[in-house]
């Protein structure tokens, strides 16, 4: 069942439908939470997220993608979490595209590949909050400029200024040391 499908069998009042869409897009809005700040508190925002999405999908414009539509919920529950506490909230990253490629009978590789990704985490960590906003749904959520664009309702040429200054800023503290 495609997501076009899941969404008008959910609007007839199919639950088994929607709980389709939910186990398909569940580990990304997680991943999205996490990494956008929601930390430990990611499984309640994703939770919160599904909740809204589903009371709100009347209204979703079936000829937009579903992804980018809950990414924004997920987004912008994220952002109510994090303004809620009153802090700028902790980043966990995972770098699973930045994994070493050395060798795992190699100890020497691996800790010094556990060490890059410990820095340009804490790097990630240290942007400004809508640089690092920009630079997580670009690189570590694989989401395209006008994705992203629409999951932290942003223009397009806010997504690109916003990662251009973030990746020059990582590219000053990490430099060449990542390369």
């Amino acid at each position: 069942m495609n997501d076009d499908e899941a969404i008008e069998r959910s609007l007839a009042g199919d639950q088994a439908a929607y709980e389709v869409l939910v186990a398909r897009y569940s580990a990304l809005a997680h991943r999205t939470a996490f990494m956008l700040g929601a930390g430990d508190e990611a499984e309640d925002v994703v939770q919160e997220a599904f909740v809204k999405a589903y009371r709100h999908l009347p209204g979703f414009r079936r000829s937009s993608p579903f992804r980018p539509w809950l990414l924004r919920i997920v987004a912008n529950e994220t952002h109510n979490l994090t303004r809620s506490r009153g802090r700028r909230s902790e980043l966990a990253l995972r770098l699973s595209a930045t994994t070493s490629a050395a060798a795992p009978d190699d100890p020497e590789g691996t800790a010094v590949a556990g060490d890059r990704r410990s820095r340009l985490l804490e790097a990630v960590r240290r942007l400004p909050e809508r640089e690092r906003q920009a630079v997580v749904c670009r690189y570590f959520l694989q989401l395209t400029e006008a994705e992203t664009a629409q999951v932290l309702d942003w223009p397009v040429g806010t997504v690109k200024s916003s990662t251009h200054r973030g990746l020059a800023r990582l590219r000053e503290e990490v430099g060449n040391e990542l390369a």
